[in-house]
């Protein structure tokens, strides 16, 4: 809880922090508490969009909540962003990420 307060406080001082913002929605992930970070991805993905480490993250958070599609298409915005950001890494991993679950979805 001590760093959930810090990062708090952080986010005071810099409320449009995109790192502080991520960190925070990784804290509450920790926390147990999925639907804060959720919101949290969310409001990344819609403020600062760039933020390319996001879409991972929320894609597995809604395959977690089950919402697949959503994960999905989730995967897809981060793909293009990276396409975007020529970040390689990040492309292939949430490209790797998108095809597992359309692989799982069609087993089903």
């Amino acid at each position: 809880m001590k760093r959930l307060s810090q990062l708090k406080t952080f986010l005071e001082e810099n409320p449009n922090d995109p790192f502080l913002q991520y960190a925070l929605a990784l804290e509450y992930l920790k926390l147990k508490d999925p639907k804060q970070a959720q919101a949290i991805f969310v409001k990344l993905t819609q403020e600062h969009p760039q933020y390319v480490g996001t879409y991972y993250h929320l894609g597995k958070l809604e395959e977690e909540l089950e919402e697949y599609d959503a994960a999905l298409e989730t995967y897809q915005k981060g793909m293009k962003v990276a396409l975007e950001e020529k970040d390689r890494h990040a492309h292939q991993e949430l490209q790797g990420a998108y095809n597992m679950l359309r692989d799982e979805l069609e087993d089903w």
